[in-house]
């Protein structure tokens, strides 16, 4: 596992190496500029748009444009946003929240632009049944450049799926149960296999149904889980007001000058906060990754713009909002850079001892409890844990802290014992913390972080709403992969491919992936071979998308699109205002 999750961290070191994201970073300030600042249409006339305003049941498509977000926001809406970036923030500072601000804003721009261009070139052979993406981006839009290059067109379009597939299992899939599952085992001791089998049997009964059963399942989840998770954010917000203007300074501080090392967080160097903000983000709202668009293409329209304007609005609500929420908790709670949970039993720390060249093994330590709050529900078979120690340059972080993961076995009557893993340094290790953490990972350390603000919130809250998010984003994300599998296979392989990917819901629950970093490795992983598919193809088609939105825009300034009466809020919902 350990040789795998290796090569997984180099072919990532080359997919988001710093040059990528500036050049990401610099694509996205382009359509800002070259749409005239298009944010703003998103939250103006888009709104407008997804409330009902514009739809006609009469246009090509599936859904309505608020089931088409809908859809498109219990994706990128998931376990992104609460562990994300929880993940973010442990392992990246507090300043890789600014940097998720930055990349939410520019990245309204790059979703609007990439839907747009999805819905100029989306197959509507069937009406009902839409087919859009890149994919199709692809295969229409070369032909339509030049017919000699269709062929072309095909082949790009396949190793666009090929991506698709892979982020589908990754991080749309498997990040997601993951979570979900240590959770569960986490606050109530549930085996990690049984929220495994009962995600894959709900996410089962879902999918069967298709485009239109999960656009009416997201309508309905989308809105209470995003209503119930925001409250519960807010209130702890609002009875810390008065931390909230020091928190922000930290924030932009700490985007530009990292603070050192300090008990659960192991440091960086400078620009890794900016690494994992912008990794986080778009590994939450998507975009640029070329997934929403599948998405938003079976919305009932016939003007491409007009969705595109919709789905501009996604990354505002994923990451301008939500994520904010989930950074801010985090941060007010202090959980990041916590103290350890537990104490040497006998008062000194254990020895560590080379059993190879340049393999070290820390030697098996009693432990007690020194922090009661912290191991609250902790002290049982199998919970995680982790030590920091120094040595050697950690080739992740940039910096010369590390975490050594293990394992908790015992009990109260015979004593309670950490085993760690081994761990690859070039010099021996120094254990620099009195003491050893639990492993919050992702989801859990967002819990952690409200029940430590008010005992008991994160307990009810965070796992509801995280199973809801996890739920809606697993059920999204299968949509998109099938919509791969069938360009590459046809129609014949849905029903092989459903199974499969219900059973990769199982699979992530099992001991397949073991720590925080292993998780971020695999997520990290499918939406980077996305962005280095999709990006070319935004670029080549931009003129395009620009071109029909500045038209769009240009019929909308002089009143040509007059906007009908708003139909009932729950006609919208449920989406019988278009059937």
């Amino acid at each position: 596992m350990q040789a795998l999750m290796d090569m997984l961290n180099r072919i990532n070191g080359v997919l988001w190496h710093d040059y990528v994201l500036y050049f990401l970073l610099g694509v996205g300030i382009l359509f800002t500029v070259w749409s005239g600042i298009g944010q703003f249409r998103a939250l103006t006339h888009g709104t407008a748009v997804i409330r009902g305003k514009y739809d006609d049941k009469n246009d090509p498509g599936a859904i309505n444009h608020f089931q088409a977000l809908s859809t498109a926001l219990s994706a990128t809406v998931g376990l992104g946003n609460i562990a994300g970036v929880a993940i973010a923030i442990s392992v990246g500072g507090p300043g890789a929240v600014f940097w998720m601000w930055v990349t939410g804003f520019v990245g309204m721009a790059l979703k609007m632009t990439e839907v747009t261009q999805a819905m100029l070139f989306r197959n509507t052979d069937d009406p009902d049944n839409p087919h859009g993406g890149a994919m199709w981006v692809c295969k229409k839009g070369f032909a339509k450049l030049n017919p000699a290059l269709a062929p072309l067109g095909a082949v790009v379009g396949g190793v666009f799926c090929l991506t698709l597939i892979v982020s589908c299992v990754t991080g749309g899939n498997m990040f997601q149960a993951w979570n979900v599952a240590d959770l569960g085992f986490t606050y109530f001791g549930i085996p990690q296999i049984v929220t495994g089998i009962v995600l894959a049997v709900g996410v089962g009964i879902v999918i069967v149904g298709g485009i239109k059963r999960i656009g009416d399942v997201a309508g309905r989840i989308v809105p209470f889980m995003c209503a119930m998770y925001l409250l519960a954010g807010l209130y702890v917000i609002a009875t810390n007001l008065g931390q909230i203007p020091s928190l922000f300074a930290l924030i932009f501080r700490e985007a530009f000058a990292p603070s050192e090392a300090a008990g659960a967080f192991i440091g960086g160097a400078a620009g890794f906060g900016f690494l994992k903000g912008m990794q986080r983000a778009l590994f939450s709202n998507e975009a640029g990754q070329g997934s929403a668009p599948i998405a938003h293409s079976a919305a009932k329209t016939d003007e491409p713009v007009r969705e595109g304007v919709v789905a501009g609005l996604e990354p505002f609500v994923d990451t301008i909002c939500v994520c904010t929420v989930t950074a801010l908790v985090i941060l007010l709670s202090g959980t990041w850079n916590r103290d350890p949970a537990l104490a040497w039993a006998g008062g000194q720390a254990p020895a560590i001892t080379e059993t190879s060249a340049g393999v070290w093994q820390v030697a098996d330590a009693p432990v007690q409890v020194m922090n009661e709050n912290e191991a609250s529900n902790q002290m049982r078979q199998g919970s995680q844990v982790f030590l920091v120690v120094q040595g050697g340059t950690n080739a992740t972080t940039g910096g010369d802290h590390h975490q050594i993961a293990g394992t908790l076995s015992g009990g109260d009557e015979t004593g309670w014992v950490a085993a760690f893993s081994p761990i690859r340094l070039e010099v021996k290790p120094e254990i620099v913390r009195d003491g050893v953490y639990f492993g919050f990972k992702g989801a859990t350390l967002t819990a952690k972080a409200y029940d430590r603000v008010l005992p008991g919130l994160g307990l009810w809250v965070v796992p509801a709403t995280a199973f809801l998010f996890a739920f809606s984003t697993i059920i999204s994300w299968s949509y998109y992969g099938e919509q791969g599998v069938v360009y590459l296979f046809g129609a014949r392989a849905t029903m092989p491919y459903r199974l499969i990917y219900c059973g990769l819901v199982v699979l992530a629950t099992t001991k397949f992936i073991r720590t925080e970093a292993e998780l971020d490795t695999v997520s990290t992983l499918g939406t980077g071979v996305m962005l280095w598919a999709n990006i070319p193809i935004m670029l080549i088609f931009g003129p395009m998308a620009m071109k029909a939105y500045h038209e769009y825009m240009g019929r909308y300034k002089r009143g040509e699109m007059v906007a009908h009466k708003a139909p009932p809020i729950t006609e919208v919902i449920e989406g019988s205002d278009v059937e």
